[in-house]
């Protein structure tokens, strides 16, 4: 195990490609893991079945913290498109559900973001870290609508707040 490194998960590349860019993060393997001297990022892909492969950023770097960062849906739409919120922090804290398909129907009475891999994520991180150590920020890419964004616009968004986000990376 070598130095400490701090993880970001992104379940789609759109997602990674505004950390990619301002953390100067190098392709270790292509499309799916890229990393710097501080930071190692894991592109996954959507849903369950792909979360278990931050297991192995666990048992290759000595990771002292882990961010779920990706765009959800939100069933309120006094939320706006584009706003950050975290799910374990206290910025913007927003309840999240996890789905497996992605969510058009409100089913909750309270405000909430819908994702497809955030308890997953939580659930193999809490194996290797303790909760403080954490974090899963999402910006609201819908409202619950068939709203398709397009991957410029999903990396405009968190683009868009990375700097919110840098101050916990850090």
């Amino acid at each position: 195990m070598g130095e400490k490194m701090v993880l970001i998960h992104t379940a789609l590349l759109c997602e990674a490609q505004a950390f990619i860019e301002y953390y100067k993060l190098e392709p270790v393997l292509k499309k799916q893991v890229y990393k710097n001297e501080k930071i190692v990022l894991i592109v996954s892909g959507i849903g369950k079945e792909n979360i278990f492969k931050i297991d192995l950023a666990f048992n290759t770097y000595r990771v002292t913290k882990a961010f779920n960062i990706g765009i959800a849906g939100c069933n309120d739409t006094n939320v706006p498109i584009a706003s950050l919120h975290s799910a374990t922090h206290k910025i913007e804290k927003l309840p999240l559900k996890t789905v497996d398909t992605p969510q058009i129907i409100n089913d909750e009475n309270t405000t909430t973001m819908y994702d497809m891999e955030g308890k997953y994520f939580i659930e193999v991180a809490n194996k290797y870290l303790k909760d403080e150590n954490i974090y899963i920020f999402k910006v609201i890419s819908d409202h619950l609508d068939d709203t398709i964004q397009k991957k410029d616009t999903i990396k405009n968004m968190i683009q868009k707040n990375i700097k919110k986000m840098d101050e916990y990376i850090r």
